[in-house]
């Protein structure tokens, strides 16, 4: 089997799998581009030929993961653990720049209306059942988690449609839930009061199809140009740091050690600027001021520019957890080895600090700055979302009521002197 790997129309290299195993090799013209951006900064691009191990791991983070990959692949008739299979028939359109098997368009001609809210209120209850629409005919995404989503394309008037036959997405579609109630202005919340505290985030918005409520959040690895839709490549913190989905959590119990924090700290540091160092740090402050237990390694990602360095990307998929029961209180990465965000004190920053290579008093300064921000334009946050179009829900003044009893918290803690 041979699966080409295509930027838009541009040949990137190919996965070769035979007798001798799966190796992914870089097209000679793609190596010699100056337009060339390295699928991963653990696949250079000097190193024509990848090994087995270090690509599959990284194409595994392509894919959805539980049970919306064994969906994907019961519809398609793939084993779920058949990663190129999945790849050949989802995969051009995912995250970042890469399309697998054919190009991936630019071009708005490949966009199917959604032709009403009705339309759309019935994929959306079809979603379940056929994540990403997988199987119908021309469409072919895929993107990485266990939420129930959508890629769609938006256009300027805010109408939605269907990418087909390798047209970009520019926008992800989170519809409601009747495991999570309000997560739509959950999620809306959270990323407006990033925004609001100087955070980059995406723009976010919230809709309405018939009797179901969405949140939408357009596409940072996505750029208009006339009435052309670019890719810009980019990789989560499971595939910087060569980890299986399953290991995106510091506790994993995969066998292969999670990330820490401060080892995806090291890894900014390594391929990144200093600036982005503290951009990180913030997204990871606000991820525990928002009281996000889900903050895992895939919910971070670096941007992989052609001729530069790679850069954070912005903040996405941050949701309140404290209103839902059924939701673990224990933080995805430890600051100290301390799961509750709500226990953090001074000494446990400072200990962050120093395992992370961040100097002491800024670090407590970026902390303390950010959840006095967050406490300032809590409420203002929860206006933004009750101003979009779903409206606002009886589950949000939870959220804000819980952000702001976390901010005082942390900033309680930071008062702390007891222990340094």
């Amino acid at each position: 089997m041979t699966l080409p790997v295509f930027f838009e129309a541009n040949r990137v290299g190919e996965v070769h799998a035979d007798a001798g195993g799966v190796r992914f090799v870089y097209d000679a013209g793609w190596a010699a581009d100056s337009r060339a951006f390295p699928i991963s900064v653990t696949m250079p691009l000097s190193e024509r030929e990848v090994t087995p191990e270090r690509f599959m791991t990284w194409a595994a983070n392509l894919l959805p993961e539980a049970d919306q990959l064994a969906m994907v692949g019961r519809r398609l008739g793939i084993a779920q653990n058949d990663i190129l299979g999945l790849l050949e028939a989802i995969g051009r359109d995912t995250a970042g720049a890469l399309s697998f098997g054919a190009p991936g368009g630019t071009a708005t001609s490949g966009w199917r209306p959604i032709a009403s809210g009705e339309a759309l209120e019935r994929i959306l209850d079809e979603l379940p059942r056929k994540p990403f629409l997988a199987g119908e005919e021309g469409v072919s995404m895929s993107l990485a988690g266990v939420q129930t989503k959508l890629a769609v394309a938006r256009d300027a008037d805010g109408r939605l449609y269907i990418p087909l036959d390798g047209a970009p997405s520019t926008h992800i579609l989170k519809p409601d839930s009747d495991r999570l109630l309000g997560s739509v202005q959950n999620e809306a919340y959270c990323l407006s009061l990033a925004r609001r505290c100087g955070l980059a985030v995406p723009q976010v918005t919230t809709g309405v199809a018939g009797k179901r409520r969405y949140f939408l959040i357009s596409r940072y690895d996505r750029l208009a140009a006339g009435d052309s839709w670019h890719r810009l490549h980019q990789e989560d913190f499971c595939q910087v740091l060569g980890k299986p989905p399953a290991a995106k959590y510091e506790g994993s119990r995969s066998g292969i050690a999670g990330p820490t924090l401060a080892g995806m700290i090291a890894a900014v540091r390594r391929h990144a600027l200093a600036p982005d160092i503290l951009a990180m740090l913030d997204a990871a402050v606000f991820n525990i001021l928002a009281c996000n237990t889900d903050a895992h390694a895939k919910n971070y990602s670096l941007m992989l520019p052609a001729g530069a360095r790679p850069s954070l990307a912005p903040l996405y998929d941050v949701m309140c957890a404290a209103p839902y029961d059924q939701v673990t209180r224990n933080l995805a990465q430890t600051i100290d080895g301390k799961k509750h965000g709500e226990h953090l004190k001074r000494r446990h920053w400072l200990r962050f600090a120093q395992s992370a290579g961040l100097g002491p008093s800024g670090t407590l300064r970026r902390i303390r700055a950010l959840a006095t921000a967050a406490l300032r334009h809590a409420a203002a946050a929860r206006a933004d979302v009750e101003a979009m179009p779903a409206g606002g829900h009886v589950l949000l003044p939870h959220v804000e009521q819980a952000v702001a009893a976390r901010c005082r918290a942390i900033l309680d803690g930071l008062d702390d002197r007891e222990g340094g």
